[in-house]
């Protein structure tokens, strides 16, 4: 869960409100947060010596949170794994870390990024303005143009799913699409009904240590890798 957006809908179904769907974050974390953003408030990119990755920097306002570099980097040579085909195309769904170590283990993979950060416009074509209340505002020409679809919903209520749900629908070729979603252990049996996925042994971490417990969940069986398919009891 990279990115908390303004949630501007008004729809009665959402099971929480906006404070209870943020992530929780410990006051150690909190404190250390405050630090780094009080030292990076001129930074608008983030090299370090390690990584050739360029990242915005977390914005605390809008609630953001990367990747770490374990989670980035075993999801993205997930994602390059899946792109056998010359023709593969990856659309990154509010998961900026993920498109942009993508881009380094994997540059000649077809990716975009849908965020609502306009700062990502740094990606050039590669960004599109995503806003999950609009979960059909896409250009027609990407309908059903995807092999493989990454998303990390920017709430964890029942409402914020299924409209990305949408965008996935809408996205996603059907039939022999590989989808991937990192999302908080809440919404492990939405994922299931609406989306039809299976979580992994993989469990997601955060620069920034979260409250919450986050999993990884695909539509196919990984074998092996992401720590395989969690068993069923």
């Amino acid at each position: 869960m990279e990115e908390r957006k303004l949630d501007n809908s008004n729809n009665d179904e959402v099971e929480v409100n906006e404070e209870d769907d943020r992530p929780m974050l410990s006051s150690q974390a909190l404190a250390a947060l405050q630090e780094f953003l009080a030292e990076q408030n001129q930074t608008t990119e983030n090299d370090t010596e390690s990584h050739t990755v360029a990242l915005v920097s977390e914005d605390w306002r809008l609630s953001q949170f990367w990747y770490d570099d374990v989670t980035a980097e075993t999801v993205a040579e997930e994602v390059v794994s899946l792109c056998r085909d010359s023709d593969s195309r990856v659309a990154c769904i509010a998961c900026p870390t993920l498109y942009a170590y993508l881009k380094k283990i994997g540059p000649d993979v077809s990716a975009k990024i849908l965020e609502y950060d306009m700062r990502f416009e740094q990606y050039g074509s590669d960004f599109l303005f995503y806003d999950y209340n609009k979960p059909e505002d896409l250009p027609l020409e990407l309908k059903h143009g995807f092999n493989v679809v990454v998303a990390d919903p920017p709430y964890l209520s029942k409402e914020c799913l299924e409209k990305v749900t949408q965008t996935v629908s809408f996205l996603a070729k059907p039939g022999d699409s590989k989808l991937l979603l990192l999302t908080g252990e809440v919404q492990k049996e939405r994922a299931a009904n609406l989306l039809g996925l299976r979580p992994c042994g993989f469990r997601p971490q955060h620069s920034s240590k979260l409250g919450n417990e986050f999993r990884l969940f695909t539509n196919y069986d990984p074998g092996t890798r992401l720590g395989g398919w969690e068993q069923e009891n």
